[in-house]
C-alpha cells in the first residue's frame, strides 16, 4: 500500500488542507490560510465591506472585519491609528468611510493613549465636512459624548484656517442627519478669533454679524436676479456648486464660472453636467482644460484622486448618459482617452521593473458577486482594470483568466479599460482553481519571475494547492518565482503561504499597489 497517496505535502487536493500547514476552511469548501488581523485591517481600510461577497453578506462581513479591528486596537491602538492616518492621508483607499469607522472605533479603546491618538488624528482623517459628519454618526453609535470627544470636535473647527473652514461650512451644510450647527452646539468650542466667532454665529443662528466676504457672497446669491450676477459672484469668491440656488444650475454661464476653478475631484463628478450644458465638446476650451487636468500627475496626487474614482467617472462618461438614462451627451474621444490615462496616473509611482509577469485574473463564479469598494464593479471586472496598469507599465506580461480551467485574455497595452473589462466579463465561468496560473505556466514551460493572482481567495477546485504549484514550478523551471496575491474582497483568507517569503498578500485597488508590487518583484 502506498500511504503517500493519502498524505502528500507536495500535492494536496484543494478540498483538503496541506498537512501541517495550519490552513483553515474558506467560505467555498476549500482550504487557505487565514490573514492575521493586521493584514485584514489593511483590506478593510482599502476595500471596505459594502455589498458583501458571494458567500458573506454585507452585515456579517462588516462584523467580521470590525471584530478583527478591535483585536488590533486591543493589541496596539496607537498603531491602528497610525495605519488609518497613513492610508487615509495618502489617498490609498477608494473611499474614506472605513478609515472614519476605524478611527471612531479607536476612540472607544480602553487604552487612554490610543483614544488620545484617535482624537488628535481627527483633522487628518476627517478632512471635509462630510467626513466629520460621518465620524459623528459612527461615534454616536459607539460611545457617549465625553469631554475628550467634544474637545476633538472643537479643535477641528478652531484649528482650521478660517477661509477653508468657511468653504466647508458652505459646501457641506448637512449630511447623514448631522450638520455643523449640531456639532458646534455639542462641542461648544471657544472661537479662536473674531473671524471664527462670525463664522460660528452664521452656522448656528444663520446670521452674518461681522465680516466674511465668502458668506456675504452666498447670501447675495440668494437675492441675485440675473445669471451674470450669479456667475460674477462664483468667479470672485470661488463658490462651490452646493452654494448655488437650484434654479441657476441649468445655465451654461453658471457651469462655465464653476468650472474655471473647479477641483479635479469635483470635475470628475460633474462631467455629465458639464457635457449636458454644452461645455465639454470637441475642441472647446473647457475640454482642453479638462484633458490637461486629467493628465497632470501633480494635480492628481494633490487631489488624492483615487483610481477607482477615475474608473467610475470614465465608465459613466463613456456611456453618454446619466444614471437611469437621465440626461444625454456625446462623449469626446480625446476626453475618454484622458480619463483612461488618468486611471494609470492615479496609482503611485508606477515604474517598470523589467521582470516577466503572468497576470491571472480569477473569473470564477464567486468573483462575479459583490462589489469592490462600494462601486458598481464586480471583483473580476475590477481586477482586469488593475491588471491593465501592469500591462501598460511592463514589457513582458502574459495575461490569463482562470476558474476551474484556463482561458486566454486577449489584452494589449493600448486597449481601453472599457474594452479590457468587457473581455473579462465575457470570460466569467465555473469553479475556482487558483493553482492554474502556475500549473499552466509549467506545462507551457513559460519563464515567469512573478505570478500575480487577482482573487477572492475562495479556491477549492483542483488536485494541488497554489503554494504547492508554485513550489513545483520553481523546482522544475529553476526559477525562484514569486507569487503576489491581490485580494479583491475584504474577507479573511489568502492563498499565500505566510511561511514563504516569496509569496505576499496585497490589497486590490490600493493606490500604492503597483509600486509595492514592483518592489516585491525586484526583491
Amino acid at each position: 500500500m502506498k500511504f503517500a497517496r493519502f498524505l502528500n505535502t507536495k500535492m494536496t487536493p484543494q478540498s483538503e488542507p496541506i498537512p501541517g500547514s495550519g490552513q483553515v476552511a474558506n467560505s467555498e469548501g476549500g482550504y487557505a490560510w487565514r490573514l492575521d488581523p493586521w493584514q485584514q485591517l489593511d483590506r478593510f481600510l482599502i476595500l471596505g465591506t459594502e455589498g458583501g461577497t458571494c458567500y458573506v453578506d454585507e452585515r456579517k462581513l462588516t462584523i467580521q472585519n470590525a471584530t478583527s479591528v478591535l483585536a488590533c486596537i486591543a493589541e496596539d491602538g496607537e498603531r491602528v491609528v497610525r495605519r488609518v492616518v497613513e492610508i487615509s492621508d495618502a489617498g490609498r483607499a477608494a473611499k474614506n468611510d472605513p478609515a472614519i469607522f476605524v478611527l471612531a472605533l479607536c476612540t472607544t479603546a480602553e487604552n487612554e493613549s490610543a483614544r488620545q491618538a484617535a482624537f488628535a488624528a481627527l483633522p487628518r482623517v476627517c478632512r471635509t465636512g462630510t467626513h466629520l459628519f460621518q465620524f459623528a454618526s459612527e461615534v454616536d453609535a459607539l460611545r457617549g459624548w465625553g469631554r475628550g470627544l467634544r474637545s476633538a470636535i472643537g479643535r477641528w473647527y478652531g484649528g482650521d484656517d478660517v477661509n477653508h473652514l468657511t468653504y466647508q461650512a458652505i459646501k457641506y451644510r448637512r449630511r447623514g442627519g448631522w450638520s455643523h450647527r449640531d456639532l458646534l452646539r455639542l462641542a461648544h468650542p471657544k472661537p479662536a478669533s473674531d473671524a471664527h466667532r462670525v463664522l460660528y454665529k452664521w452656522i448656528v443662528d444663520d446670521e452674518l454679524v461681522g465680516e466674511n466676504v465668502r458668506i456675504a457672497a452666498v447670501e447675495a446669491l440668494k437675492r441675485a436676479e440675473d445669471v451674470e450676477s450669479v456667475a460674477a459672484l462664483i468667479r470672485e469668491h470661488d463658490l462651490p456648486r452646493e452654494a448655488i440656488p437650484t434654479e441657476w444650475l441649468t445655465r451654461p454661464e453658471v457651469w462655465e464660472a464653476l468650472f474655471e476653478r473647479m477641483p479635479v475631484t469635483a470635475m470628475l463628478r460633474n462631467l455629465g453636467n458639464l457635457s449636458k450644458v454644452g461645455l465639454l465638446t470637441p475642441g472647446s476650451e473647457a475640454t482642453r482644460r479638462a484633458i490637461e487636468a486629467l493628465t497632470n500627475g501633480e494635480r492628481i496626487r494633490k487631489a488624492r484622486l483615487h483610481p477607482i474614482a477615475v474608473l467610475i467617472a470614465g465608465t459613466q462618461y463613456g456611456q453618454g448618459h446619466g444614471l437611469l438614462g437621465s440626461g444625454k451627451w456625446k462623449p469626446v474621444p480625446r476626453l475618454v482617452a484622458a480619463l483612461d490615462a488618468a486611471f494609470t496616473i492615479a496609482f503611485h509611482n508606477v515604474e517598470p521593473t523589467g521582470k516577466r509577469f503572468l497576470l491571472g485574473v480569477d473569473v470564477s463564479g464567486s468573483m462575479t458577486c459583490g462589489l469592490v469598494a462600494g462601486t458598481t464593479l464586480t471583483p473580476h471586472v475590477a481586477a482586469t482594470a488593475m491588471a491593465m496598469v501592469t500591462m501598460r507599465t511592463e514589457e513582458a506580461v502574459t495575461p490569463m483568466a482562470f476558474s476551474h480551467r484556463f482561458r486566454k485574455l486577449r489584452l494589449t497595452p493600448n486597449m481601453s479599460l472599457e474594452e479590457a473589462m468587457k473581455h473579462t466579463q465575457d470570460a466569467a465561468f465555473g469553479g475556482t482553481d487558483c493553482a492554474l496560473p502556475m500549473s499552466w505556466a509549467l506545462k507551457e514551460k513559460l519563464p515567469i519571475d512573478t505570478f500575480v493572482v487577482y482573487t477572492d481567495n475562495q479556491t477549492w477546485f483542483g488536485d494541488i494547492h497554489p503554494a504547492q504549484a508554485l513550489a513545483a514550478y520553481r523546482d522544475k523551471m529553476g526559477i525562484d518565482a514569486k507569487l503576489a496575491v491581490v485580494g479583491m474582497t475584504a474577507d479573511e483568507f489568502t492563498i499565500a503561504d505566510p511561511s514563504d517569503q516569496g509569496m505576499m498578500d496585497f490589497v486590490g485597488f490600493d493606490a500604492a499597489l503597483p509600486q509595492a508590487l514592483a518592489e516585491f518583484a525586484r526583491m
